[in-house]
């Protein structure tokens, strides 16, 4: 074999969830599933594919991310009418590998966003703010995972900047970081501890403050990096 001859790259691991993943997708297709279709609850899945709770939480969220199924609170897991990936844990893994630059991006613009939004917001902001808080600690309150309120949240502060240009960059990587958000998420106890930063960046922007709003904001946007994809559980 000459020197320059390439040894080919080591297998990766399938992880139990991404096997679980695969299984579901399988079977949404050998029932001719369809958009809108409500796919059966948690624990029965569980029993079916014979795996933890946890593991099908976890298959369910690596779908959500890839676009594949909607997690709705008090209406359960059902399909989007987004077309499925061939592989779908190839596509869970391209998921997973974007995360770190997509964490990357967020820090640099919304910890400036956030300093920009202590000195130029106005009365309004805070307001728009404010019922961001309240809509996501009520999603929270019900058994929700403050999703959509998390999402107005960080609208709301991006428009308190009152930069048409980080703004208009926020909109270009809005689903990457919708992908983050869902994983985030529906990280154990994740909803409440999002929840208490988000008020800690509030504080800081109503107060004034631009350097406690944007270390805040980066503490914040750390914090929800912790995600499961990239720590390999499961």
């Amino acid at each position: 074999m000459s020197e320059s001859a390439r040894f080919p790259r080591p297998l990766q691991r399938t992880r139990l969830y991404e096997q679980v993943a695969e299984q579901i997708t399988a079977w949404i297709s050998e029932n001719d599933l369809k958009a809108g279709d409500r796919l059966p609850p948690e624990r029965q899945l569980a029993t079916s594919l014979g795996v933890s709770r946890a593991t099908l939480s976890q298959a369910l969220v690596a779908l959500e991310v890839i676009g594949v199924v909607a997690v709705r609170h008090g209406d359960g897991t059902v399909l989007t009418d987004k077309p499925r990936a061939e592989r779908i844990t190839d596509a869970i893994r391209a998921h997973a590998e974007r995360i770190p630059d997509v964490i990357e991006a967020r820090d640099a613009l919304e910890t400036k966003i956030a300093a920009l939004a202590a000195q130029r917001r106005t009365q309004q902001d805070l307001e728009r703010i404010a019922a961001a808080l309240k809509a996501m600690e009520r999603d929270i309150e019900a058994g929700g995972r403050g999703v959509q309120g998390d999402e107005l949240f960080h609208r709301a502060v991006t428009e308190a900047a009152h930069s048409p240009l980080l703004e208009q960059m926020m909109t270009e990587i809005s689903e990457l970081i919708r992908e983050t958000r869902i994983e985030s998420l529906s990280q154990p106890d994740r909803p409440r501890s999002s929840l208490a930063g988000h008020q800690k960046i509030a504080d800081a922007i109503s107060a004034g403050d631009a350097e406690a709003a944007a270390a805040a904001m980066h503490g914040h946007v750390m914090l929800v990096s912790d995600v499961a994809l990239l720590r390999g559980d499961a």
